[in-house]
This record gives structure tokens, sequence and C-alpha cells, in this order.
């Protein structure tokens, strides 16, 4: 079973990124050329710059009416300078709800790692490229980083709400944007690691329970909070803070509070939020 903290010694012991030891993994275990993965990356990489923008335009809304509309709340609200959370945060709920809304929407995105995730990741490496001065090569090599992590997640653990609850998707796709965030930012393969940890280790526990059974109560808004969350675990990593539990003792963990979560949990719509009189009431409404 592949560890993240091999990567991680193997790219200190050579001076390499993080995402140049992954790639180098990729291209031996897909046995393709680097110019076709990064092919690949960069079509990614375009779907996702396409749904932030098709989100932050209009009026959204999902066909069942529940979701739309607010990522172009908070967009306005940031253009304002009324933010209380300050421009670069705002920007990064603002994208993450766009590119959620777009998926309730039927619209284009990137599972990273699923569907109902979708909006984390592009949210935090967008942000920070506006924030840092930083190539469209070096935001290829972040998404590496991120999909090298999402790959142990789902060897390791899960990246299924039906398998793990949603710490195993929002949970997954916040450790992997804070850990490509990171590398964005120039932070060593150690500190992405350290991110990562700590973005997991504040969404474990955190269940699935779709209102309805469809995946926008309240898995939009979480997208936003899960952006924050990564940002915050890049921050402290990056400023030498380091998580007392490595990467590959939390997903394990991730992993085993999942089977231990009832099935009521994990994206059945027969508990949590699903269950509540407004959820039931959503539910009896719309479906």
């Amino acid at each position: 079973m592949r560890a993240y903290e091999d990567w991680v010694f193997e790219a200190e012991t050579k001076g390499l990124k993080l995402s140049e030891v992954i790639l180098r993994d990729q291209v031996e275990e897909l046995e393709q050329t680097e110019q076709m993965l990064f092919q690949r990356m960069s079509t990614n990489l375009e779907v996702m710059r396409e749904s932030v923008e098709a989100g932050l335009i209009g009026e959204r809304r999902s066909l069942s009416g529940l979701v739309g509309g607010d990522a172009v709340k908070v967009e306005n609200r940031r253009k304002d300078g009324a933010s209380l959370v300050g421009d670069l945060v705002s920007g990064a709920i603002a994208k993450a709800l766009a590119v959620a809304e777009v998926n309730a929407c039927m619209g284009k995105i990137v599972a990273a790692p699923t569907a109902g995730s979708c909006g984390v990741l592009p949210a935090v490496l967008l942000t920070v490229e506006e924030t840092c001065q930083v190539s469209e090569q070096d935001l290829l090599l972040a998404l590496f980083t991120a999909a090298g992590l999402g790959m142990i997640l789902a060897e390791r653990a899960s990246v299924s709400g039906a398998e793990g609850g949603c710490q195993a998707e929002i949970g997954s796709a916040a450790a992997m944007a804070a850990a490509a965030a990171v590398e964005l930012a120039g932070g060593s393969p150690r500190q992405t690691a350290d991110a990562a940890a700590i973005a997991m280790k504040s969404m474990l526990g955190l269940v699935c329970d779709p209102v309805g059974g469809l995946v926008e109560v309240p898995c939009v808004k979480r997208n936003a909070t899960g952006a924050t969350i990564a940002l915050a675990a890049a921050e402290m990593a990056l400023s030498g803070v380091k998580s007392m539990i490595p990467i590959d003792e939390v997903i394990d963990a991730m992993g085993l509070i999942g089977k231990q979560m009832p099935c009521t949990l994990k994206e059945t719509a027969q508990g949590g939020l699903a269950i509540t009189t407004t959820g039931r009431r959503i539910q009896a409404d719309f479906l």
C-alpha cells in the first residue's frame, strides 16, 4: 500500500518537489510520457477555470431549486469591499460555491476527488494563483501533488461519501487542496504533508447527510467551508506548524471512522440534516 510519507522522503532526499516524485511514479505506472500526463492535467485545469467562471455569472439554479446564486452573492460582497474575512478568503468561498453550483446544475466540472467535493481544489488553487506569482506549470505540478494524495486517500481509506461519509469527500478534497496550496506557495514536501494532515484532522467524522438524497444541501456550502479549512491548514504548515499525527495515520484513522459510521450517515439521506423537520419537508415538496 502506498504511503505519502514515502514520497515525502524521496522528494527530500533527491531535492525534488513532491509533485515531481508523483509525476515520475505515474509515468512509470501508466506507461505514458510526462508530456501526455501534463496535457491531461492541463485539460483538467481548464475545466476548473471554466466552471469557476460559469458559476460566477448570473443566477444559476438547480433543477430542484434548492441551490444556486450564492456564489454570485459572495462575489458581489467581495467586489464591494465589504468582506468580513478579507479578499482572499471571500474569493475562495465564492469560487468553491461557484463550482459546486455548476455541478448541481448539471454543468461540467472536475471530480476532485468527487463531484460532490468538486469546488474545494479549484477554489484554493486559483485563489493562491491570484495571490502568489505562479506559472501555469506551477499550477499543473500542484495538481499532481493533489492527485497523488487523492490516490493514497482512495487506496488507504475512501473518497466515497457512501462508504466513508462526507469526511471522505470534502475532507479528502480539503487535504488535497491544502497540500497543493503549500507546494504552490513554495513550501517543502514535508509541509505539504503537515498541511494535508491538519486539514484532514479538521474534517474527521463529518457525516454525509444529503437532504432529499441530492448533492445540493448541505453539500454545496461544505465546499466553501472545506476550501477555508484547506487555506487555514496551508497557512499553518507554511508557518512551520507541524501535525503531531503523520498524514498516512490520519488517512487510516479516517478510513476506520468511515467503517464505524452507521449507514444512516453515509449518503442514504436517512440521518443527520436529511431527517430534520425542514429536511423532510423539502423532500416531500420537491421530490
